[in-house]
């Protein structure tokens, strides 16, 4: 009996924002030091992306809002509202992005309906409300009031993988079961002005998005590309405790990006990669590269860079995760199945199929996958995404990304942060 994620699907906010403006709107506000106003410019033109989505539709410098409580647009100032405002925004706008998500995989997972799904799993960091987006997926979708539902809450950037883990081993357990897995974030809901580094780094990396897959052991023919959902590991470093994390504050919530995040990633990345080759005979003795696809989490710029490196892959292969940086941030759990989509989207080739997919989140946790694609090639690449508003990321805006070299007296703080 072989688990397939049958159906992989995206969804975005309307807004979007472009990096080069979103950067001089934060080195402008007022309290931000000469070293925080470097720290922005520096963070923001290396940070590798060009286009981010919010669900904050006054996060943009296109129109004014009469009462503004995000960002002032006639002053250029981003405001400071309560927690209980931004997690009433994320009540709202979170459950339009989970429903899109959710109906976009269902109708996409061809021989599967609604009445099918036995389970929902959502995962989300970024806001809470009960009943949970679980629940409002089965009422907007008319999944039977008999679904079970799970919801992962507050785990970060790697949830995707315990939730799809979760999928799997119903599926396991149950050969007819139908599992809905969604991710969904709203992380520009805590955006803030503050001369912390960390902050500054979160501010230049996090977006909002939602993914959502359906997944299934059921024998039904394959239309098009599909992964086999093969195994799964979670590994603690023993260090990076204090290194990342995600904590409630009276004003949003507050990102912790310690120093040396990147560096642990680069200490540690092997040692979790082991008991996850190790549970395939295939792979003994192939070095890194030769797995032909690797859907790593772009948690920002210079953890891929460690990754890269680290595992001696090539460029093409991180392809995948610097594109979906540069065109939509990250979007925290959310963000790997961007980059899994974005590898199904890819033409047929005559490699192996394999697929190594990591991410890392608090703890320090580091998640992996093994996946394999399989089923027939889409008739044409997806070489560009389409977005909410029914364009192209490459078509919304011009380039804003820089490759500079981040300036030696910042590079300390910034990369050391996670930038």
């Amino acid at each position: 009996m072989t688990v397939i994620l049958r159906s992989l699907e995206t969804a975005v906010p309307e807004t979007i924002m472009v990096q080069s403006q979103v950067r001089d709107v934060f080195a402008a506000q007022p309290g931000l030091t000469r070293l925080g106003q470097r720290l922005v410019g520096a963070a923001f033109d290396s940070s590798g992306i060009d286009t981010r989505y919010t669900a904050v539709r006054e996060l943009t410098l296109d129109s004014a809002s009469e009462d503004p409580v995000f960002f002032d647009q006639q002053e250029l100032r981003i405001l400071t509202p309560s927690t209980k405002t931004r997690n009433e925004v994320y009540a709202e706008e979170g459950t339009k992005l989970f429903v899109d998500a959710a109906r976009k995989a269902l109708d996409a997972a061809q021989g599967i309906g609604a009445a099918d799904v036995t389970h929902v799993v959502t995962a989300s960091c970024t806001g809470f409300f009960a009943p949970g987006p679980d629940y409002k997926v089965v009422r907007a979708l008319d999944l039977a009031p008999s679904v079970q539902r799970y919801h992962l809450g507050f785990m970060g950037c790697y949830a995707a993988f315990p939730a799809l883990r979760a999928a799997k081993a119903f599926c396991d357990a149950d050969p007819d079961a139908v599992v809905l897995v969604i991710a969904a974030e709203l992380c520009s809901l805590h955006v803030r002005s503050s001369n912390n580094p960390d902050t500054i780094v979160g501010s230049s990396l996090f977006a909002d998005g939602a993914a959502a897959a359906i997944v299934s052991a059921r024998d039904l023919p394959l239309t098009g590309p599909a992964l086999t959902l093969d195994h799964f590991e979670t590994v603690l470093t023993p260090v990076g405790e204090e290194s990342m994390a995600w904590n409630i504050g009276d004003e949003g919530f507050e990102m912790v990006l310690g120093t040396y995040v990147p560096h642990i990633i680069d200490e540690h990345i092997i040692g979790a990669l082991e008991p996850l080759l190790a549970r395939d005979a295939s792979l003994e003795g192939l070095d890194y590269a030769e797995i032909e696809h690797w859907a790593i989490h772009p948690g920002g710029r210079s953890i891929l860079d460690k990754v890269e490196a680290k595992l001696r892959l090539t460029p093409d292969q991180l392809l995948p995760a610097r594109e979906t940086l540069r065109d939509y941030g990250n979007m925290s759990s959310a963000t790997v199945m961007f980059v899994l989509k974005h590898i199904l989207d890819q033409p047929a080739s005559d490699g192996n199929n394999r697929i190594c997919s990591m991410a890392f989140g608090p703890g320090l946790t580091v998640e992996t996958a093994l996946l394999t694609r399989i089923g027939a090639a889409p008739a044409t690449a997806a070489a560009a995404t389409t977005t909410a508003a029914g364009t192209t990321a490459a078509d919304a805006a011009p380039a804003s990304r820089t490759d500079d070299v981040v300036p030696a007296d910042l590079a300390p703080i910034l990369t050391d942060a996670g930038a």
